[in-house]
C-alpha cells in the first residue's frame, strides 16, 4: 500500500490530538484515526496539568479558557492521625502549582483545531505511513493486535469520579485524604471563584461500587464524613463514574512491522495510580519529546529512523520509571494498615511540611520545572 502519510495516529484523544497539531505545525502530512467521533459533555474528569503540559498544549493555542481551567494555589493532605502536608504556589514562586482542567472543555477545543488543520487527515481506519503512532488509552487494540506485552499490576482499588459543589468558596484549593486505605481527593473547578469541586475517590472496589449506588443523600453524608468537613457542605452535582485502577507499563515502545515503524504513546504505553494527578502530565510529555526529536532531527533522517525512536523510548521510560514508581511506593505506603507503618508515615509527613528546601524540590518536579 501506497504511503500517503508521514505519521499515522491511532487514537483521537487528547494525546493523540496534541500530537497531531504538533506534528502538523511541522509540515508533516498527518492522518488522524477516529476511534469514538463524539465529545462527552457530561465528562466529570478533570485532569490537573503542570506547567510543561500548560506549555505543549498553549503551543498549539489549545490551553483552554477560564473558567474551564483553575489554578491551584494551595494543596492541602491529610492522612490518618494527624498527618500533614501543605504546598502553597507563593513559596515557589509559581503562578500556580498545578491548573485543573475540564476534560470536556479541553477535548472540545483540541477537536476544533484539528478540524481546521489542513494538514491533518481525519481517518475511521489506521492509514499507511512511515511512522505509527498508537495513542489508543490503556485498552489500545492496536497494542493487543500485535502482541505487545504490557505488564499490568492491579490495585486493590478503583476510582469514583464525580463533581460536588460546596456552599462556600473553594478559592483555588486542592484537598487530598489519605485515609483507613482510600485516596479522596477534591480538585477545584470553575475559575477562582468558583464553588465546585471535582472529586476522584479511590477505595476498595467495593466501596467505589457502594458509593456509585448510594442515593444522593448517602453520597453526600459519605463524602462530608470522608473530607472531615473541610472543604464545607458538598452537595452531589454530576454522575458518578468509576473504574478499576492499575500500574502499567509496555515492555517494547518502539518497534517495526510489517505496516513499517511504530510508537507507543500516552496510557498505551503506561499507566500510573491518580492519586498525584500525573497520568495526563506523561502522555503530554511523551507528545513534547517526540516532537522535539522530530522538529531536531538531521534533515536526511525519516520520521521513522530508529535512532530517533530510540531516543524517545529511553527518554520517557526513564522518566516513567521516575515518575510511576514514585506513585506506585506512595500508593503502597498510603493503603499500609499496620499501624506502626502510619505512625511512621504520619510522622514523616509533618516532618516532611517543616522541610522548605526538600519540599522545593519536590514541588518544583510536579509542576513540570525540572
Amino acid at each position: 500500500m501506497a504511503q500517503s502519510f508521514d505519521i499515522c495516529i491511532r487514537g483521537a484523544g487528547i494525546v493523540g490530538r496534541t500530537l497531531a497539531l504538533h506534528l502538523a505545525a511541522q509540515r508533516l502530512r498527518v492522518a488522524l484515526v477516529e476511534l469514538e467521533s463524539s465529545i462527552s459533555t457530561t465528562d466529570v474528569r478533570a485532569y490537573a496539568l503542570n506547567a510543561s503540559s500548560r506549555n505543549v498544549l498553549q503551543a498549539v493555542n489549545c490551553w483552554p479558557p477560564a473558567p474551564h481551567i483553575t489554578p491551584v494555589q494551595t494543596m492541602q493532605v491529610w492522612a490518618d492521625e494527624g498527618g500533614y502536608v501543605q504546598f502553597l504556589a507563593a513559596d515557589h514562586h509559581a503562578e500556580a502549582l498545578s491548573w485543573i482542567v475540564d476534560v470536556p472543555a479541553l477535548e472540545h477545543i483540541l477537536a476544533g483545531a484539528v478540524r481546521a488543520q489542513p494538514r491533518i487527515t481525519l481517518a475511521a481506519n489506521p492509514q499507511a505511513a512511515s511512522l505509527t503512532v498508537v495513542c489508543e488509552g490503556r485498552h489500545s487494540s492496536s497494542r493487543s493486535d500485535w502482541g505487545l506485552d504490557f505488564d499490568v499490576t492491579p490495585y486493590s482499588q478503583s476510582a469514583l469520579a464525580t463533581r460536588v459543589v460546596s456552599n462556600v468558596p473553594h478559592k483555588g484549593t486542592a484537598r487530598q485524604w489519605f485515609e483507613q486505605g482510600s485516596i479522596l481527593a477534591l480538585l477545584p473547578i470553575n475559575g477562582d471563584s468558583g464553588h465546585d469541586y471535582a472529586v476522584v475517590w479511590s477505595t476498595s472496589p467495593d466501596q467505589a461500587q457502594q458509593l456509585q449506588a448510594f442515593s444522593r443523600a448517602e453520597f453526600e453524608q459519605a463524602i462530608h464524613t470522608a473530607s472531615h468537613g473541610v472543604a464545607g457542605t458538598l452537595s452531589l452535582a454530576g454522575e458518578r463514574k468509576s473504574w478499576p485502577l492499575q500500574h502499567a507499563l509496555a515492555k517494547r515502545w518502539i518497534g517495526n512491522h510489517t505496516e513499517g515503524a511504530w510508537l507507543l504513546a500516552g496510557d498505551a504505553a503506561h499507566n500510573v495510580h491518580p492519586l498525584a494527578g500525573q497520568g495526563l502530565n506523561l502522555g503530554l510529555g511523551d507528545v513534547a519529546e517526540l516532537v522535539n526529536i522530530l522538529e531536531n532531527r538531521p534533515y536526511w533522517r525519516s520520521v521513522a529512523d530508529h535512532r530517533l525512536l530510540r531516543q524517545y523510548e529511553r527518554s520517557r521510560k526513564a522518566e516513567f520509571a521516575l515518575m510511576g514508581l514514585a506513585n506506585d511506593s506512595l500508593q503502597q505506603l498510603f493503603t499500609q494498615s499496620n499501624p506502626l507503618i502510619q505512625n511512621v508515615r504520619n510522622w514523616g509527613m509533618n516532618r516532611f511540611n517543616h522541610l522548605p528546601l526538600v519540599k522545593h524540590r519536590i514541588a518544583q518536579r510536579a509542576m513540570g520545572n525540572f
